[in-house]
């Protein structure tokens, strides 16, 4: 894959150590699966002695549930709140069961169930009618045909109707494509295939599943970071690698990721490290904005300065994250930036509160 690709799958990423674990992989492996659940374990949480890298951090019991539940034929749906990385777990999951990630349907208002299951190529259609030949086929279809996970992101905001169209792919196996007629009107699942969703907690009441779809799939929640430090380790990695793609010369200042997570955590639970309440905002101040912040202060930083972001910039950056959804988090965030405290990023921080807008 051409090197200026801004995030290539996971399946390209990790390329490497997909072919380690697979060389080196004599355990069982389910039906159609490319890797076994013990490999697949160790792609997703690491394994030192094979030098792959830890990728998702989280309860390593969630990835043991998820990969039994894909060895069934039950589909996986991941929920939780934004932005903690229910979208790369699932991303991880279908790379080390299919070796490809790429069968995903977003969903949203506008998801419609051709984009789902299969559409035409209407120059054909109109030429030589209805055949295998002038079918287009779309994530689900393709992923029943060849025996591969299917991705469905946010499917809780597409509409019931829409949803309900995995409904017998989940449970008899088979879609049904009544354009056509003898065998080619019906695609049986092959082995390997199954479906992972995910929804975020905020949206589930958007489009609440039926209890038919619910009853065909395996829930699992996955939760926000609880450590300080591993959150930590986490934004800075992220950050650095993003920051780096960003043709960035100077990693992001630790001191400066510290006050940042600080304070995402604090403004995230409502309540300081020192266990005094503060305002709690309404937006998503979650691991994943974290990342996308520090991001941002290091290119302000940079690019602006020719230095590494500091605590006045994250001051700056800030108020895009806590103004999303909510006016009046800018002012919970105002009222936040006038607590003193000791550090010298922390004092930077409060110098620079002029700097939000309003």
């Amino acid at each position: 894959m051409n090197e200026d690709v801004q995030r290539p799958p996971a399946e390209i990423r990790y390329a490497g150590e997909l072919a380690r674990l697979r060389a080196d992989d004599t355990d069982d492996r389910p039906p159609g699966w490319a890797l076994s659940l013990r490999a697949a374990r160790r792609f997703i949480l690491g394994d030192d002695q094979l030098g792959i890298g830890r990728k998702f951090v989280g309860d390593p019991s969630l990835i043991d549930r998820s990969l039994v539940t894909l060895a069934t034929n039950r589909g996986l749906m991941l929920v939780g709140e934004p932005g903690t990385a229910k979208s790369l777990l699932s991303e991880l999951l279908a790379a080390a069961v299919s070796g490809t990630s790429t069968l995903t349907v977003q969903g949203g208002a506008a998801t419609t169930e051709d984009q789902i299951k299969y559409s035409w190529n209407y120059a054909l259609l109109v030429a030589e009618g209805p055949s295998a030949r002038s079918l287009v086929a779309a994530p689900l279809l393709r992923g029943m045909a060849e025996g591969k996970v299917v991705r469905f992101e946010e499917i809780t905001r597409c509409p019931l109707e829409v949803q309900d169209c995995l409904l017998s792919p989940l449970s008899d196996r088979v879609l049904a494509v009544p354009e056509l007629s003898g065998p080619e009107s019906m695609v049986y699942a092959k082995e390997g295939f199954t479906v992972i969703a995910t929804a975020n907690t905020r949206d589930r009441g958007v489009n609440e599943m039926s209890a038919a779809l619910k009853r065909r799939f395996n829930f699992e929640t996955v939760f926000p970071i609880a450590d300080f430090d591993t959150e930590l380790r986490l934004v800075e990695a992220e950050a650095t690698a993003l920051l780096k793609r960003s043709g960035v010369g100077t990693p992001p200042r630790r001191d400066v990721l510290e006050v940042l997570v600080t304070a995402f955590r604090e403004l995230r639970e409502g309540q300081t490290a020192r266990g005094d309440a503060t305002d709690r905002l309404s937006g998503v101040m979650s691991t994943a904005e974290a990342v996308s912040v520090a991001h941002a202060v290091g290119l302000r930083g940079w690019f602006l300065r020719g230095e590494a972001g500091t605590a006045a910039d994250l001051a700056s950056c800030l108020a895009g994250t806590a103004a999303k959804d909510n006016p009046e988090d800018l002012a919970k965030l105002r009222r936040y930036l006038e607590r003193r405290r000791h550090g010298d990023q922390w004092k930077a921080l409060y110098e620079a509160r002029h700097l939000l807008p309003g």
